[in-house]
């Protein structure tokens, strides 16, 4: 099977007001296959942000390759990258980034306009089917304040699901739930895993990366551990990896 995701190298370096360089990824290489459930873990300033704003053709290497379904798009334009964007990825934030007086309907509805599906029956028909697939048929004419904080995940959820993209990203996607919450949310997760959709998430909790099938661990800008989630957590606890 080929993979759908590959960085090759990839380096980005910044440059402050004051002309320093800050090396945020120092050259790093990922292979991710269609369906896999993955855990990006490491501390502040490790690099896994700027990782996946990469993934998430939200920031371009300063060198390197970047491969997503078959498509180079380290070199592309910034208007290149949204299309990309647009037609193959769903974001799901910490924050839930929904809009405030737009019910759950609309909100899911918001990527099909971006991605040009003029038919208003189409939009609104895909977007219940997404809303129904996260079990919120029923809550889609609430606006976020009439909802708890996990149904807005899943609102953001299904609007990350509303456009088939290829790949999901979530940043702390359970940061701001409480455990019961979570665990609701992950269980989603999963069942969106078992169906074959193909998921990274950045966590810092140790316990939603073991509900992954593989974590990814940064330190200073490189990948220091890859593997079984068990494995890669017992290495840092045994402070092989710090």
């Amino acid at each position: 099977m080929s993979n759908l995701v590959e960085l090759r190298g990839i380096t980005r370096v910044y440059r402050s007001a004051g002309g320093v360089e800050v090396r945020a990824v120092k050259g790093i290489d990922m292979a991710i296959k269609a369906g896999e459930f993955i855990a990006i873990m490491g501390p502040s300033g490790s690099g896994k942000s700027t990782a996946m704003n990469t993934l998430g053709c939200l920031d371009r290497p300063t060198t390197g390759s970047y491969l997503l379904d078959g498509q180079e798009v380290a070199e592309m334009s910034r208007d290149q990258r949204a299309k990309i964007r647009n037609q193959k990825l769903g974001f799901v934030f910490q924050g839930f980034n929904l809009l405030a007086r737009t019910t759950a309907l609309e909100n899911v509805e918001l990527p099909l306009l971006y991605k040009g599906v003029r038919s208003s029956k189409e939009r609104r028909s895909r977007a219940m089917e997404a809303l129904a697939s996260v079990g919120l048929a029923k809550r889609s004419h609430h606006v976020p304040s009439q909802m708890s904080g996990g149904e807005q995940q899943r609102v953001a959820i299904a609007r990350a699901l509303v456009t088939d993209p290829v790949l999901i990203l979530a940043d702390e996607p359970t940061g701001n739930l409480d455990t019961k919450t979570s665990d609701e949310v992950m269980e989603l997760f999963e069942s969106l895993h078992q169906q074959g959709q193909t998921i990274i998430l950045v966590t810092h909790e140790p316990d939603i990366a073991l509900k992954c099938r593989r974590i990814i661990l940064f330190r200073d800008g490189l990948i220091i551990g890859d593997g079984k989630p068990a494995d890669v957590l017992d290495t840092i606890a045994k402070g092989v990896i710090s």
